[in-house]
């Protein structure tokens, strides 16, 4: 059976290309608004944290409406460290829209995502966007966009994709960049041509895939999937089985079930072959299970997720401010939490640490790792974290490093600050090309030589740099290298800090606190510009005198405090740092609190290394 009334599609792209607004511009072109119905901008884009910083991070689900057929679209990150939500959702549609944008050409997450489509056997309709930039160069682009396919050995029916010009915001798309568009009827026709449609055996018995997973707190744990055969319906006794594992098919029901459609769930009776479905009942569904009929339990092979790179070490909060500002503070708590985040991120791995109130938390970057703790402590978590640590692997008895593949855009006159510095984090050059007034630089590095190298990269580019990276394979190990050059000032006692300590303190070097600031012994209250931990004491207060009155402290001059986001803590600190995170603060701390202890540990490590 041919599903001609449906289509299912992904848009994959590089971050910031313009995936969402194109799909804002689908929706309203799609009939799914009403004609004065108020919209807003990144209506996909529905969670906090992602309307905040601009980024999709999760894959989510729409569906318009053209010429009696129901288009499925997916939405999905254009991040490289949410890659995982890309490569699972593949196996949910047919084809992809691959948005390229006008100006920047393919990026090293474009290169990633389509890599992953060709492996499928997608169709793939290419789409050129931001076509009205000033700076657009179609010709080059397209050039660029044919040797991908050819580097990543596309099939001839691949190589002849079509390609559709765009302006996502302004809702317009050409197949002639010399004759403008007027809306978005060129792009839905290629996909009603092009894309094919769902088929699948109809009368056969039930299987479908899960790909996805919601929660509600009224019905528990959704399902989100594609029927593959057969059909679903309400009220269906069915068995729950995963391919990889070993354990016997569970029976469970169909409690209810929606297809989407626009931005709603819809309550349908039963569904076919080729419709995404979002299903409850079957309460410990995970991404990667099959639902099957009774009569037949045979479960689909899942899509084999890329390995994380990256680990953390989550530990409960030992701080003397532990328990004043979250609500979930426990080892249990913490431990429920990870491991529920599992269920829907199949690029996370948890393990329980060395002790009961540790764990290990792989993932794959830096922004993978703090978007799971921002979320955790917006929800009321409060814990303590260390700094990033690479996944070794041994290949043939070598030590073998994770590598990235990093794309900078700099602006001309700053190209030798930052080669001199990727040189020193041992990076290979690989190609230098010109880009109108800019420079594209191409590098290959240790993924641990990033660590705190992308504010360097700001502040030596003015903020005008642009930095993309990209997972790039397991090689050999390069050897130990130094990645931050500054020490730090710690607080010698527990109190609050007073103008006249800090006013002392910042001779020293930056100041991460200001005046009356909480502050504990063993806390980072600053950065030493040389190499070493410097014991300080912002809490000092000044002898008052009847002639020096506490007033003539508001005549010292502080310097602004440097206020840390949660990225930039993390790859602030070293080994023997921790960042405090609850609900209201991120703070910096030493894993060792006490100045006495610390200095003697400290002695003890530089005795060990000497010998």
């Amino acid at each position: 059976m041919i599903r001609n009334d449906l289509r299912n599609i992904a848009i994959i792209a590089h971050v910031d290309h313009g995936k969402t607004t194109l799909v804002d511009e689908m929706l309203k072109q799609g009939g799914v608004y009403r004609e004065n119905q108020e919209t807003v901008t990144r209506v996909m884009d529905s969670g906090d944290l992602e309307k905040e910083r601009g980024i999709t991070i999760l894959a989510k689900n729409t569906a318009v409406h053209y010429k009696d057929v129901k288009i499925n679209i997916v939405d999905t990150p254009g991040h490289a460290d949410f890659g995982g939500e890309v490569e699972r959702i593949l196996k949910m549609v047919n084809g992809v829209l691959l948005l390229v944008d006008a100006a920047e050409g393919p990026m090293p997450q474009t290169r990633f995502v389509l890599q992953r489509a060709l492996e499928l056997n997608h169709r793939v309709i290419v789409v050129i966007n931001k076509i009205d930039k000033p700076d657009a160069r179609l010709g080059e682009v397209e050039d660029e966009i044919l040797e991908l396919l050819l580097d990543l050995n596309a099939s001839d029916e691949q190589l002849d994709s079509p390609m559709i010009y765009c302006s996502g915001r302004a809702g317009t798309a050409t197949e002639d960049p010399d004759i403008p568009g007027t809306d978005l009827t060129p792009l839905f026709e290629k996909i009603l041509d092009y894309m094919p449609a769902p088929e699948g055996d109809e009368e056969g018995e039930l299987q479908l895939l899960v790909s996805s997973i919601d929660y509600s707190e009224y019905v528990g744990r959704i399902g989100i999937g594609r029927v593959e055969r057969g059909s679903i319906r309400t009220n269906q006794d069915v068995y729950m089985c995963n391919y990889h594992a070993n354990d016997a098919p569970k029976r469970t029901k169909i409690v209810s079930l929606y297809q989407i459609d626009g931005l709603v769930r819809v309550p349908v009776d039963t569904a076919k072959v080729g419709d995404i479905v979002c299903f409850s009942g079957a309460e410990n569904i995970t991404i990667g299970d099959t639902i099957t009929s009774l009569n037949a339990p045979e479960p689909l092979e899942f899509v084999k997720v890329s390995e994380p790179t990256l680990e953390m070490t989550f530990s409960v909060n030992d701080s003397p401010f532990a328990g004043k500002e979250g609500k979930f503070v426990t080892s249990r708590q913490l431990r429920g939490r990870l491991y529920k985040e599992l269920l829907k991120d199949v690029s996370l791995r948890v393990e329980d640490g060395e002790t009961t109130d540790e764990f290990k938390v792989a993932g794959r970057g830096e922004m993978h790792l703090s978007i799971l703790i921002e979320t955790m402590r917006r929800e009321g978590y409060e814990m303590t974290c260390s700094n990033p640590r690479v996944l070794f692997k041994e290949i043939d008895g070598v030590k073998c490093e994770p590598m990235e593949h990093i794309t900078l855009d700099v602006p001309s006159e700053y190209v030798g600050a930052v080669v001199e510095k990727l040189g020193q984090r041992k990076g290979d050059l690989l190609e230098m090309n010109p880009v109108g007034s800019r420079m594209r630089i191409e590098y290959s590095i240790p993924s641990r030589c990033l660590f705190g190298y992308r504010s360097e990269f700001l502040t030596a580019t003015r903020g005008e740099g642009i930095m993309n990276t990209l997972f790039d394979g397991y090689q050999p190990y390069r050897g130990e290298v130094t990645m931050r050059f500054t020490g730090s000032l710690v607080a010698s006692e527990t109190g609050e800090t007073t103008r006249y300590g800090l006013y002392n303190t910042q001779e020293r070097g930056n100041l991460f606190v200001g005046p009356q600031t909480p502050v504990y012994e063993g806390m980072i209250v600053g950065e030493n510009p040389k190499n070493d931990d410097i014991a300080v004491n912002p809490c000092k207060k000044k002898q008052l005198t009847a002639i020096r009155s506490a007033g003539a402290d508001e005549k010292l001059l502080l310097t602004p405090p440097v206020i840390f986001s949660l990225e930039e803590a993390i790859e602030f600190i070293t080994d023997d740092e921790l960042i405090e995170v609850t609900p209201k603060s991120i703070r910096l701390r030493k894993k060792i609190l006490n100045t006495e202890l610390r200095m003697k540990a400290m002695m003890k490590a530089r005795r060990e290394a000497a010998k």
